[in-house]
């Protein structure tokens, strides 16, 4: 740990306070708040000694408040907690103490503290004395029990997820974004082990017994979803990055070189962010914390100093890690060190403006790793998220960008494609209409104004075009503020060297197409039109335009995919972007296909179109977007039912991208990029699945070699090869399996061969899969283990988790219990299965209920459309094998 660092804030709560420029004005009103606007902090000192083997931990809280009204009552939060004293004193903590009297409301989630009399305004010292929880799932401080990499015993960690309303499971507090305040922590932990927190460790004592106290440095003023406490027998990596911060990787001992990659890439992120948000890291330390395990919820958290990541992604096991893994650490890196700007030194005021953390953060982990990686060609990643949020988006269930947030479980439901994925769309396009140097001056002109201080969505708009970007205010409304995917129809018409461009704004959507076909939303649409190879000329489209447009050729209305819209062309616009596909920039190839692909589904155009589009993209193309064709002839192919028609799909498939794999061969070469075996990995498993003899072939001979050598698979393609000989294994090849995940030390190589485990097309075995979950043998991996079996079997999963429905819910973190039952059926073709959903419906909270509407709207969607592709995409196969 560092130690003696120097810091932004001093070592005490008041110093501390008078230089983070504490506030101590009551909430306006227009925050969101679940307590009364009576108080709030200025600084917490809080202490805990965590009882790991029992799962207990007992604290004291010591909270400098600022009370604003007369009053007898103090409301906080506290979840799982019982209270043994509680008192109010002075801020000098001088004179006499005033018992409080305690009333726990679990289902409010609050502790009211309550005084034999009123106490006049003014700043009080709260005392408080308690116990809490150690939770086996990630929520609150909770523990994760994994294999010791140097011994293969059973070690226990202890680490916090406090995002979103968790922070109140640890120690009694003002938890929510707006009450911000300062933080000292200290803990009694087993001498032999490592204490993490936000800040370096300002101090340790022996106590004598085997254990010490651990001391950290005062925080800065920060919002209490960000604190971070962990302990076990870890090991940390470090090195020096810009500005004097010390960069590290905390990870269970034993990892080693596992840790390498991702502080090397950490390092030069701080600079990098440094420079492009024009305000520098504040903390003296960053680390990045590996947590073996996992959750059904979330896969990293950005607590300030003290990020958390669950280990498969962190860390580099050579027995497992690939090219898309290696991608993964990065870009998830990228996105909690963004974080450390957008959400921890500018934080939303509520949990409506969650899209403020998640969706810039996206936005700039794509920007840093585009940056650092030009090779991975990370801009075109975004065409899969857009479409990843446009799918949601379309649905009569979605939701603005900016929601209203009333609950605790609509916060945790608030974490979706529509705040990541959408938000980065958005941002992207309001970036591409003001102009990279203009959004970026915006940008940082709002972090050196609102730096340690809570924002909403306005906020940032008026920086941006205080900038110079007059009129984005408008646009940015329409698209945070209103749910939904404007369409964009076109009809081109070319004479004399001319293209004459109509333009109609309409909406898409996936169910409900007559619905808005006769009353749309409106927005104004920013366009990026290309003809030919024309400049391309931008125009903000409200309700229908014609433009007369120089030049003749393919016309692109949403040019290198900069705008959040879907784009409905003419049949003759079709044919001539199918005729120039080849010519055509990779982002707008890929945007093309996928776009067209989701109008086909939702029954705006048939799907021969989308096909001819497919068909013409080149083998050669763009790895990123060949992976992309690849992947959606396999889509295709599952959608077919008679062995005729897959037969022509898989010839298709197979003389188009055989050759694509024999050039670059079964195993991955040094010089591949992250793109290039990306793509082998999807050639593998695509080919694999539809059955091509020579891929089936190698995959059972590399699984063969297991029986005489565990590490016979070991390297990047090892997840490849083990799901395509999962799908179709045998029982003798299943218990092959499961005794290498029980034998395994490697947290990830276990999560990896579980997995691997429920995903078969075997009914037995998956029967045999989800009887292994609820044995307590699979761990953290239990619940991915009954996901699996859904996606080749969702009735058999869905069925069995309601049915054990109470042994479920133990493997499932609190914050994606409401998610998690409906989306194992969300792959099911069987229109009973909407029964049984209504009735999971009908049964759960109305807050919790969004979750299961939108499983039950994509399967009826899917069950309107899947017959219809099915038959035309037979069709069109029959009609090229002429």
């Amino acid at each position: 740990m560092l130690a003696g660092c120097a810091t932004t804030a001093t070592s005490t709560g008041a110093d501390t306070a008078a230089v983070a420029g504490l506030t101590t004005q009551p909430l306006p009103a227009s925050v969101n708040t679940d307590l009364p606007r009576t108080a709030r902090p200025l600084h917490y000192t809080i202490d805990v000694i965590p009882d790991a083997a029992n799962l207990r931990f007992v604290g004291t809280t010591t909270i400098d408040t600022e009370v604003f009204e007369r009053t007898s009552t103090l409301v906080l939060h506290a979840v799982d907690l019982t209270f043994s004293s509680a008192r109010l004193l002075p801020a000098d903590g001088s004179g006499t103490a005033i018992p409080l009297r305690t009333r726990v409301d679990p289902q409010a989630q609050t502790v009211t503290l309550t005084a034999p009399r009123a106490f006049d305004p003014g700043r009080y010292r709260v005392d408080l004395s308690y116990a809490g929880i150690i939770n086996t799932q990630a929520n609150g401080l909770f523990a994760l029990d994994y294999p010791d990499k140097r011994t293969g015993q059973q070690v226990r960690g202890l680490f916090t997820q406090f995002e979103a309303p968790d922070a109140r499971r640890f120690a009694p507090m003002f938890d929510e974004p707006s009450y911000k305040a300062t933080f000292d922590l200290a803990a009694t932990v087993p001498s032999n082990q490592m204490a993490l927190s936000n800040m370096p460790v300002a101090g340790e004592q022996d106590l004598g017994n085997g254990t010490k106290r651990v001391t950290f440095r005062t925080s800065p003023k920060m919002s209490s979803y960000l604190l971070f406490f962990g302990l076990g027998d870890f090991e940390r990596v470090a090195k020096q990055a810009a500005a004097g911060v010390e960069v590290g990787i905390v990870a269970p001992t034993g990892s080693g070189t596992q840790s390498t990659y991702a502080l090397d890439t950490l390092a030069p992120m701080i600079g990098f962010y440094n420079d492009y948000f024009g305000v520098n890291y504040p903390l003296p330390k960053l680390d990045n914390i590996a947590g073996p395990g996992e959750s059904q919820f979330f896969g990293a958290m950005e607590n300030w100093g003290a990020v958390f990541t669950f280990e498969r992604i962190l860390l580099e096991d050579p027995a497992v890690a690939s090219a898309a893994s290696r991608q993964q650490l990065y870009t998830t890196q990228a996105h909690e060190v963004a974080h450390q700007w957008f959400g921890n030194l500018v934080t939303m005021a509520w949990w409506d403006d969650l899209w403020l953390n998640e969706g810039f953060a996206s936005w700039m982990e794509t920007k840093a790793t585009d940056h650092f990686n030009p090779q991975w060609h990370a801009l075109l990643s975004r065409v899969g998220g857009r479409e990843a949020a446009m799918s949601l988006d379309s649905l009569v269930s979605t939701h603005p960008v900016v929601q209203p947030i009333r609950t605790v479980s609509e916060t945790n439901q608030a974490f979706d494609a529509i705040a990541y994925q959408k938000g980065e769309a958005v941002i992207a396009m309001l970036e591409a209409f003001a102009g990279e140097d203009v959004w970026r001056q915006g940008i940082r002109g709002y972090m050196a104004e609102h730096q340690y201080g809570n924002t909403v969505s306005d906020d940032l708009w008026a920086a941006v075009e205080g900038a110079g970007a007059t009129g984005l205010t408008d646009i940015a409304h329409d698209f945070t503020r209103q749910p939904g995917v404007p369409l964009v129809m076109a009809e081109a018409a070319c004479a004399n060297g001319r293209t004459s461009l109509s333009l109609t704004q309409g909406e898409f959507s996936r169910d409900r197409r007559e619905a808005v076909a006769a009353n749309p939303t409106r927005w104004r649409v920013p366009l990026n039109v290309q003809v030919g190879t024309a400049a391309p000329v931008r125009e903000v489209l409200q309700g229908q335009t014609t433009l007369a447009l120089p030049g003749c050729g393919p016309v692109i209305v949403n040019g290198g995919q900069l705008g959040y819209f879907r784009t409905l062309y003419s049949a003759r616009m079709i044919a001539e972007l199918a005729r120039g596909m080849a010519r055509l920039q990779p982002i707008n190839q890929l945007g093309l296909m996928r776009d067209n692909w989701s109008l086909a589904q939702a029954g705006y155009q048939p799907v021969g179109p989308a096909l001819d589009l497919l068909a013409a993209i080149p083998a050669d193309a763009n790895p990123v977007v060949t992976e992309s064709a690849v992947s959606r002839w396999g889509a295709a192919y599952d959608l077919l039912e008679t062995e005729a028609d897959k037969t022509r799909l898989r010839n298709l498939a197979i003389a188009k991208y055989l050759p694509v794999l024999r050039r670059m061969g079964w195993q991955q070469r040094p010089a591949d990029t992250v793109a290039e075996a990306n793509l082998r990995s999807e050639l593998i498993a695509t080919l694999g699945n539809m059955g091509e003899p020579t891929v089936l072939a190698e995959g059972n001979r590399l699984f063969a070699a297991l029986a005489s050598d565990p590490k016979a698979l070991d390297g990047p393609l090892k997840s490849t090869w083990l799901s395509l000989t999962a799908r179709n294994a045998t029982p003798q090849q299943w218990e092959r399996l499961a005794q290498l995940a029980a034998t395994s030390t490697s947290t990830v190589e276990r999560q990896t061969y579980y997995q691997r485990l429920g995903a078969v097309a075997d009914e037995a075995l998956a029967r045999r899969a989800l009887a292994l979950a609820l044995s307590g043998e699979a761990g953290t991996s239990s619940a991915r283990i009954i996901s699996a079996v859904a996606t080749e079997h969702p009735e058999l999963a869905y069925d069995f988790a309601i049915e054990n429905r109470a042994a479920v819910e133990k493997l499932v973190d609190n914050s994606a219990r409401a998610r998690y039952f409906a989306g194992l059926a969300s792959a099911s073709q069987d229109p009973a299965i909407l029964g049984k959903l209504r009735t999971l419906r009908a049964a759960t909270p109305a807050d919790e209920q969004v979750p299961i509407d939108r499983v039950i709207g994509g399967i009826e969607q899917q069950l309107e459309a899947n017959p219809r592709m099915r038959e035309q995409i037979a069709g069109w196969l029959r009609l090229e094998a002429r």
